[in-house]
């Protein structure tokens, strides 16, 4: 099923506040990843950043900053860059903090969520650390649960 908009089209801030464009990832894959500092599953930054060490040539791990699960990241920009950097050694991409729910669902999470956008999948974001894959052309793969590990072979085999 073709996909009614690009992935490729939706504009989303970094961290530090510059745009991304999310066509300079084209040939790439791209796992985006809701992320919160205060979390159970927030360890998984460390498998995060070994994913993206070890498959780089060919793989975008992009982390959305979400506070709307238990309010577990409440920090700002700069503390959540500060957290990362020094607890987990974070060197791939950071978004934004966003809402991936509700009324004020950011345009990607829209995207990632809703079948009618991207061609394949209905889901919601259920926690933190859930995972969404993207192809090389920025289609729709698939999506992972917070439980799902970053190294699984779930994920892995896909890439």
């Amino acid at each position: 099923m073709q996909t009614t908009e690009s992935l490729y089209n939706i504009s989303i801030n970094s961290l530090t506040g510059e745009p991304i464009d999310l066509s300079s990832f084209k040939g790439k894959k791209i796992l985006f990843v809701n992320t919160a500092s205060e979390c159970g599953f927030t360890g998984q930054y460390e498998g995060l950043q070994k994913l993206y060490n070890t498959y780089q040539n060919k793989l975008v791990v992009i982390g959305v900053p979400c506070n709307q699960f238990g309010g577990q990241e409440p920090g700002s920009a700069t503390e959540i860059q500060s957290f990362c950097k020094q607890n987990y050694g974070v060197t791939f991409l950071m978004t934004e903090k966003v809402d991936v729910k509700g009324s004020n669902q950011h345009p990607l999470y829209a995207w990632l969520t809703k079948k009618e956008l991207n061609g394949k999948k209905n889901s919601s974001v259920k926690w933190n650390f859930q995972k969404y894959l993207i192809d090389e052309e920025g289609n729709y793969i698939d999506y992972f649960y917070s439980i799902t590990k970053p190294n699984s072979s779930k994920i892995t085999k896909l890439l």
